[in-house]
């Protein structure tokens, strides 16, 4: 069975949801741990652009974002399942409200002041510039709630949260499902990354013992692998596939082949440049040739990107 192995950092609150569902599918990974802000080199070196975190790598098949990430994990293996018969269509809507509202309402709370003094306690002053200046050009263009307006928006959907829990262990059931995954990593980040802000979780006591459960799944089984020993594995594993025709789907009249860029339509929007050799119902994949990874297919999902097709030099 190939390696899985995730780029990422411990403070990245989407890269604790794939730990979190790492733990839940008790999978061995391998751990590469990455810058928080630009340049990233090692990283985009693999992905051709996308900087975002975390991204997973299997041999020289690189994933991004982590709605495709869980995806692969669920094919990956099975069981336990994210997706169960009977309630995976809300859980994919569920998990994705709470990848986008809830998770920018949590970090516009976080963010302020008391939390931004404590998560950058004993750093140097220039770094914590650097950091909001790196998270500033991956926002631009969006339109990202105040501060107040954001504790006001983190408040009710806490509310909601434990209203559904008030019946269940987890959001859908007494299992957890993707949606549980997604929900917990901007609360897990108010929780432990900034618990000076902690304090409106008390207010809906009915999601603590929630946190405790999902915590309680663990991170899987990690081992150490450096930048250098991922690009290696990339370089030494090929990538000759390409899609048939008979399961592209063409909403955009770019044919298979054609030079095209894909890129986030929302926050961290940089593009990654290639061939595109496959479109699923449910993702792209573009193949790009690196000097030090070597051939690399670098997959996307369709929801939440762009699609363009580049001039041909």
């Amino acid at each position: 069975m190939p390696n899985l192995i995730l780029h990422h950092y411990p403070m990245s609150p989407f890269s604790e949801k794939v730990r979190a569902v790492l733990g839940f599918k008790n999978l061995a990974w391998q751990s590469v741990l990455i810058p928080a802000v630009m340049p990233k080199p090692d990283l985009l070196a693999l992905t051709g652009g996308y900087r975002k975190t975390p991204v997973l790598q299997i041999g020289a098949d690189i994933y991004c974002d982590t709605a495709l990430i869980c995806e692969v994990l669920e094919h990956f293996q099975h069981g336990p399942t994210l997706y169960p018969e009977g309630s995976k269509g809300l859980a994919r809507i569920l998990a994705q409200w709470a990848d986008s509202t809830l998770f920018w309402a949590a970090m516009g709370y976080n963010m302020q002041k008391p939390g931004m003094a404590e998560l950058f306690a004993g750093v140097p002053a220039e770094a914590v510039k650097a950091f909001a200046a790196d998270r500033s050009a991956m926002a631009q263009g969006m339109n990202r709630p105040r501060p107040l307006d954001a504790t006001s928006a983190y408040k009710s959907y806490l509310r909601r949260l434990a209203d559904m829990l008030d019946w269940h262990d987890f959001l859908l059931g007494d299992a957890p499902t993707i949606a549980d995954f997604a929900a917990y990593h901007p609360l897990w980040f108010t929780r432990t990354q900034v618990p000076a802000m902690a304090g409106i979780l008390q207010a809906t006591p009915q999601v603590l013992p929630w946190l405790d459960r999902m915590a309680a799944l663990g991170h899987g089984q990690m081992s150490r692998l450096s930048a250098a020993d991922a690009i290696a594995v990339c370089a030494g594993a090929g990538a000759a596939w390409r899609q048939t025709d008979d399961h592209f789907q063409d909403d955009h009249g770019i044919v298979l082949g054609s030079r095209v860029s894909i890129s986030a339509e929302s926050f961290g929007a940089e593009p990654t440049v290639g061939e595109l050799v496959a479109a699923t119902r449910t993702r792209y994949t573009l193949r790009r040739v690196d000097p030090s990874a070597g051939v690399v297919r670098v997959h996307f999902p369709r929801v939440g990107y762009a699609l363009k097709q580049e001039l041909t030099a």
